[in-house]
């Protein structure tokens, strides 16, 4: 029996090694995954990134360039440039579900399991080995690099309770408590900020971005990890905080230039989307068209370079970004509001 051809509620409740395999079903890496969903999408014309406004002719076609050739993604642009968002929405480029070995921590792929938990239950269970279904919003991990992220927190380290409870001797690679990365196996991996990163632990990032595999310690263990890494990078802080060492850049396939609204009428889509205004509230409220304007005034301001003025030069070094004039949207909102109560409340 052909899996493609088993309604997606009863595949799911398949639970066992041989269960899945008398149905044929066939296990895809992250990237080809990612790859041949989008491909799908664009047959039927869909966009793979609703609600991201301005990108339609640059930034889009770069990051689905990248997808379809497999590649890892570095992000670069200033503040406020939608590079989260456009990295969360991958997610629904990714299966609804796929099956792991229960009680696996690194979402060991029942074919092709590689932890040491993932192998033994299939050498003990055979075709009973016990599997779960993996819904896409658990294969996203979401990392801020800050100056005091470890190794130990991105690729692992021994952890002595667990050698204790066990009962094992720090050379037994049970004992090992994996971090973020491995615990990402068969997802996608953002991390937020890139040039913040302490260059010692960028370089750890080599193998796994180059071989696909990550290194503990003086463990001879192995593993070949299937990630999606999506990074970003604000350019300014290439000189105020950090930066990405050169042979990490080099390693990352494809790197995509965002950047703000070319138009004010895109200016105005963005403010209007990324404003919470509850629908009584536009039902109640006239906003002027000024408020909703200040895109002009931020183009202008972008234009200039934000020219500040001190007691004895100029700087050029401050930007201007979408997020105040869709929180000045919101707070005219809310202040018409409020003067709206405090009137009606001295009305008899």
């Amino acid at each position: 029996m052909d899996y493609h051809n088993i309604p997606f509620k009863d595949l799911i409740k398949i639970g066992t090694l041989g269960e899945l395999g008398a149905v044929d079903y066939q296990t895809r890496s992250v990237k080809r995954e990612l790859r041949e969903n989008l491909i799908s999408r664009l047959k039927k014309n869909e966009n793979p990134f609703p609600g991201v406004y301005g990108y339609e002719n640059s930034v889009i076609p770069d990051i689905e360039r990248a997808i379809l050739s497999m590649h890892d993604i570095n992000l670069l642009g200033l503040r406020g440039q939608a590079k989260t968002k456009l990295a969360r929405m991958m997610i629904h480029l990714l299966d609804e579900y796929i099956p792991v070995i229960s009680g696996s921590e690194l979402n060991d792929d029942p074919f092709h399991p590689i932890s040491r938990f993932g192998k033994d239950e299939v050498e003990k269970h055979g075709d009973h080995t016990p599997i779960t279904w993996l819904h896409r919003d658990l294969r996203y991990t979401e990392k801020l690099a800050t100056p005091d992220v470890s190794i130990a927190d991105l690729i692992g380290d021994v952890d002595p309770i667990k050698a204790a409870n066990l009962r094992l001797p720090y050379s037994d690679e049970r004992v090992i408590h994996f971090g973020l990365i491995p615990r990402s196996h068969r997802g996608i991996f953002v991390f937020n900020e890139l040039p913040d990163l302490q260059a010692r632990i960028q370089v750890a990032l080599f193998n796994i971005l180059q071989e696909g595999d990550i290194q503990i310690r003086g463990f001879k263990v192995r593993l070949m990890l299937e990630i999606q890494f999506v990074f970003t990078a604000n350019p300014e802080d290439y000189t105020n905080r950090g930066s990405i060492v050169t042979p990490l850049k080099d390693r990352i396939d494809s790197q995509i230039i965002t950047h703000y609204p070319k138009s004010i009428e895109i200016g105005k889509m963005i403010t209007e989307q990324e404003s919470h205004i509850k629908d009584e509230q536009k039902v109640k409220i006239d906003t002027h068209e000024l408020i909703k304007d200040l895109h002009i005034i931020k183009r202008i301001l972008r234009r200039c370079h934000c020219i500040q003025l001190t007691t004895d030069r100029v700087y050029f070094h401050c930007n201007v970004f979408s997020r105040p004039p869709v929180r000045t949207l919101e707070k005219h909102v809310l202040q018409k509001m409020g003067n709206t109560v405090f009137i009606r409340a001295f009305i008899p």
